[in-house]
């Protein structure tokens, strides 16, 4: 799971990023509101961690674009300002959760957890399909009774497809949930993670079927 942190606040971005990263998600930062809408326009990311307090714009604006958008991100607002009132504005602005400063690290970690299960309408804190079984919070991956221990890349492909399951995930939204800053991702290297998973799930009654000119989707097989 990928999610974007909008924090400027150092010492709090940073023991953030380590608690979020200790959780096993993937975490962008971003210090400034025009840094933040261009990661997520780049990048795939599945949820928003947003200060109101941004030294370029006001929190809520960049709030407000990603709903001009519809862009169906859950987003969590973090705030020092406090008051029923700033609650109110930002949930009718298309916040999802609203959080004061200071906050109890446990309670924020719960509160993703649902917004993203929430967000990809997950029941529990499992997927199955077939003998594969992946749980996105701890980002493990079994196929059967064998745990699989994929390298980075490849459990980010297998993630997307098992959520997105039976939906297609296109070449190029790969491509982007793959990249970061500085490390683009293209097309080719795509093709070869799929690669590499097709072969790990061999005999497992699981198959990548690709379709032509659109993507990618995993299914059962006969």
């Amino acid at each position: 799971m990928n999610i974007l942190l909008v924090e400027d606040d150092p010492l709090l971005a940073q023991g953030l990023l380590q608690a979020l990263t200790q959780a096993q998600y993937s975490v962008l930062h971003a210090t400034h509101g025009e840094y933040a809408d261009g990661l997520l326009q780049a990048s795939e990311i599945d949820l928003v961690i947003l200060d109101l307090g941004l030294p370029d714009m006001d929190g809520a604006d960049l709030l407000r674009r990603i709903r001009h958008r519809r862009l169906p991100i859950p987003v969590l607002v973090l705030t020092a300002r406090d008051g029923i009132e700033q609650q109110v504005e930002a949930l009718d602005q298309g916040a999802d959760d609203y959080m004061e400063k200071p906050f109890d690290l446990r309670e924020l970690e719960a509160r993703i957890r649902a917004l993203l299960r929430r967000s990809h309408k997950l029941t529990a804190d499992e997927i199955r399909l077939g003998t594969l079984q992946l749980s996105p919070f701890q980002r493990t991956i079994s196929l059967g009774e064998k745990r699989l221990d994929l390298p980075a890349r490849e459990y980010e492909i297998l993630e997307s497809l098992m959520i997105n399951a039976p939906r297609v995930v296109t070449k190029a939204r790969l491509a982007q949930r793959l990249s970061r800053q500085g490390d683009e991702v293209g097309d080719n290297a795509v093709e070869v993670y799929i690669h590499r998973l097709r072969r790990r799930l061999t005999n497992s009654g699981l198959a990548i079927r690709t379709l032509r000119g659109t993507g990618y989707v995993l299914e059962e097989s006969d």
